[in-house]
């Protein structure tokens, strides 16, 4: 294990941890407002201070994580369970009508910038959490698709491959049993860097008030709250900020080191 991977294990499972322990504590509750106590810096009852409202930020924080990852997570997991299976099945029907309109229809897709597209659908169908992962979600679809494409069509011209078709496997049961498991690694790596990228475009969204709405909590709400309190209370933003800075970093160094990892080549190397 890399130092890259070891880092952005902890750093991820640092967020990870202050998500799961939101739901059962936090310092104070973010929905009870003490304006009287507002913008204060950290002291001992709020280790982050407070914002605009009153509110703990570390409470906040912990909130925000709880949403960015959900969001982010499910809006991966939808791209991969989606975009996985078309990808294998353009590898597998490779020149065929078929594969022309899957690439095409993906082609399509990566032809509109993501966030404007982001930001149309949820300004059509309503700012709120759901919408914002239905938008990530759509254009994690094509990324997976492409990547298990490329991976599968040289996997398709080896000698394991061609052994399974003279024993009568169908193209379907090849691809389940032989192709999906030589390229698992491959999807593993690019799904923690789709999963960055779907915390920085759900901190985005929330940012112009398209994503979580309030109550609940979000970092790119708090981001978005704290513009205009730059100058006399800081911490708003650099504590958001940071959070975002290093939840992503976390999940992009963890994601290199995985490759690093998981690569067979470099495997040898090593031994």
């Amino acid at each position: 294990m890399n130092r890259n991977l070891i880092i952005g294990t902890v750093l991820t499972l640092v967020f990870i941890t202050l998500a799961a322990v939101s739901f059962i504590w936090t310092p104070a509750d973010i929905e009870t407002l003490d304006i009287p106590n507002k913008l204060q810096s950290s002291n001992t009852t709020n280790l982050f201070g407070t914002d605009h409202f009153g509110r703990d930020i570390l409470s906040m924080i912990m909130m925000g994580a709880r949403t960015s990852i959900a969001v982010a997570l499910v809006a991966v997991g939808v791209g991969m369970a989606l975009g996985i299976p078309l990808g294998l099945l353009a590898a597998a029907r490779h020149g065929s009508l078929l594969d022309e309109l899957i690439m095409r229809g993906n082609d399509l897709v990566f032809a509109f910038p993501s966030l404007v597209i982001a930001i149309l659908i949820t300004a059509v169908f309503g700012a709120s959490a759901v919408n914002a992962i239905i938008a990530i979600g759509i254009f994690n679809i094509p990324v997976f698709a492409r990547l298990t494409r490329g991976a599968a069509l040289p996997l398709w011209e080896r000698d394991f491959i061609l052994a399974a078709r003279v024993c009568g496997k169908s193209a379907a049961r090849i691809s389940v049993e032989h192709i999906l498991p030589n390229i698992t690694n491959l999807m593993i790596v690019q799904g923690t860097i789709q999963f960055s990228l779907g915390i920085l475009a759900e901190a985005a969204l929330s940012y112009i008030g398209l994503g979580a709405q309030p109550p609940t909590a979000s970092w790119g709400r708090m981001l978005a709250d704290a513009q205009t309190l730059v100058s006399i209370a800081p911490h708003t933003a650099l504590v958001p900020g940071f959070a975002i800075l290093l939840m992503v970093l976390g999940l992009n160094l963890m994601g290199d080191g995985l490759r690093d990892w998981l690569d067979p080549r470099l495997r040898v190397v090593r031994t």
